[in-house]
């Protein structure tokens, strides 16, 4: 075989490589990781998942680059509530973000003192153990960035253990919703978004909300206060499925071995 034959059959498994990869990222499964505290305590920042691409069918955000390729969505199907949807964040569709699905089409939402109202009646929200989590390297440098004078957000939830360990105790809940999915969520502060005006859920959007009720920019906050407000469906890209991953963020990219001492195991398979 000539050496023109053997470049032109590697460059052409190349393209079917990227066709294929292109394919099962657009159509099937896609990862994404969690940069933010905005949806702990299920979600930790260094935390990796795979989102499933299938389950509210396909519009122009299912794909790489966002190519407008038809209007609206193919095979679409509304969230459940409960669901936690990876999304194109309506105030700029190039992020992609992560929530909760609190809200369908036409359902009323309010919040009364950090309790959400829906349709009329307050969703259960009972107190659990308080969620305890060290301060990782990725913590830290979220702070720095946000310019937080704490990792655990108010320093009143860092504390040090007996070996001088860092640690965030965050005040927890569980709620339940009215088809009777469960989920934790945390309550840190009185905030000016735990009251709210009732508010209708427009058709063809969904309300979402993130888990860490007072870290997060969602649907209780309008797209040009660089929130979510109502998120219009057609922005959805898929649903969570596992995670796959997760790291501290102490691995140092040049020491192999801190690769693995960076891993957090435990964290690795649990699903949504």
């Amino acid at each position: 075989m000539s050496h023109k034959s053997e470049t032109r059959d590697f460059l052409w498994f190349l393209v079917k490589l990227v066709v294929i990869v292109v394919a099962i990222r657009s159509l099937l499964i896609a990862p994404f990781n969690i940069p933010s505290e905005s949806m702990q305590p299920r979600l930790l920042i260094g935390d990796y998942l795979l989102v499933s691409k299938w389950s509210y069918g396909y519009s122009r955000y299912s794909f790489p680059f966002q190519p407008a390729l038809f209007e609206g969505r193919v095979m679409g199907k509304v969230p459940e509530r409960g669901d936690v949807v990876v999304f194109a964040s309506p105030g700029n569709p190039k992020e992609d973000w992560i929530k909760r699905v609190i809200g369908l089409p036409g359902d009323t939402i309010q919040m009364q003192d950090g309790v959400v109202y829906l349709n009329g009646k307050a969703i259960p929200k009972r107190r659990i153990d308080d969620l305890v989590i060290p301060v990782t390297a990725n913590m830290l440098q979220a702070a720095n960035t946000e310019r937080s004078p704490s990792p655990c957000f108010i320093e009143e939830f860092e504390f040090t253990d007996a070996k001088g360990e860092a640690f965030c105790r965050y005040p927890r809940y569980r709620e339940t919703l009215p088809n009777g999915k469960s989920y934790e969520v945390l309550d840190l502060i009185d905030g000016p978004a735990d009251n709210s005006a009732v508010s209708v859920v427009p058709e063809g959007h969904v309300f979402v909300m993130g888990d860490n009720r007072d870290r997060s920019a969602d649907s209780r906050i309008p797209v040009d206060a660089r929130g979510v407000g109502p998120l219009p469906i057609d922005h959805l890209i898929g649903r969570a499925m596992v995670s796959f991953f997760s790291t501290d963020g102490s691995a140092n990219l040049l020491l192999p071995w801190t690769w693995f001492t960076a891993a957090r195991p435990e964290r690795i398979g649990e699903g949504f």
